[in-house]
């Protein structure tokens, strides 16, 4: 396809990495412009029916059309861009698609996890993605699936859980949740999909800082968990 592509981001939202994911893996060049989702521009309260990202932008000659909803821009890729992403039967094609809902699931319980106002609250969010990543361990085994979803072969499901991982990332430095702990599988394939170029391109290098930024202005549970932390450092320190 021979189009201007423009991927209208926001710096922390793993929606949108998904699609610089699949973009990145197709070879696909595109422009990226990030908006400040507290302060909407006009121009982008114009297009987006939402009022989220991502956009895709898809201008040819002098006419430009805006795709929303990443799962949908997703496919749109597939249909008009070369190296698909998804397996060529249907079936499996089915099956990473709900697979694909379900890492969207798991986003929405890692809202409800950083965003928990008291330690009870927290204390079940917790419980709950352990279990949704028991039923990716799950998965995975019984589909003996490695180094990626789909086996050596790396698929848009890889793009959507490489963000969910790498929330893990900082919240490993937040403090031991136990919500991985005992899915030999789920870590083997999120190491794994930390070295692929794609995904480390999908965030600018100060995304661990905004991130850890983000959570503390929460005035959640955890907020408070990262506020004590940052007390407890200096002390530490000089003792």
């Amino acid at each position: 396809m021979t189009a201007r592509l423009t991927l209208v981001s926001h710096h922390l939202c793993p929606y949108v990495q998904r699609a610089a994911i699949a973009l990145a893996e197709k070879g696909v060049s595109f422009e990226r412009v990030n908006v400040d989702l507290a302060a909407k521009p006009d121009w982008f309260k114009a297009i987006s029916p939402l009022g989220k990202v991502p956009l895709l932008r898809v201008g040819r000659d002098d006419a430009e059309e805006v795709i929303f909803e990443s799962a949908v821009i997703l496919e749109f890729l597939e249909e008009t861009e070369a190296n698909p992403l998804h397996p060529a039967d249907p079936l499996m094609r089915a099956r990473h698609r709900a697979w694909i809902e379900f890492g969207s699931a798991i986003l929405n319980g890692i809202g409800r996890f950083y965003s928990a106002a008291d330690e009870a609250a927290f204390s079940k969010e917790s419980k709950a993605l352990s279990e949704m990543f028991e039923r990716v361990e799950a998965e995975l085994s019984a589909r003996r699936s490695g180094p990626w979803f789909a086996g050596d072969r790396f698929s848009l499901v890889d793009a959507v859980y490489g963000p969910i991982f790498r929330y893990f990332d900082t919240f490993d430095g937040i403090g031991d949740f136990g919500i991985l702990d005992g899915k030999p599988l789920v870590h083997a394939w999120r190491e794994a999909l930390s070295k692929r170029e794609s995904i480390k391109e999908a965030v600018d290098a100060d995304y661990p800082r905004r991130l850890h930024a983000f959570l503390l202005a929460k005035g959640s549970y955890l907020s408070e968990i990262i506020r004590l932390q940052a007390i407890a450092a200096p002390l530490a320190r000089s003792a």
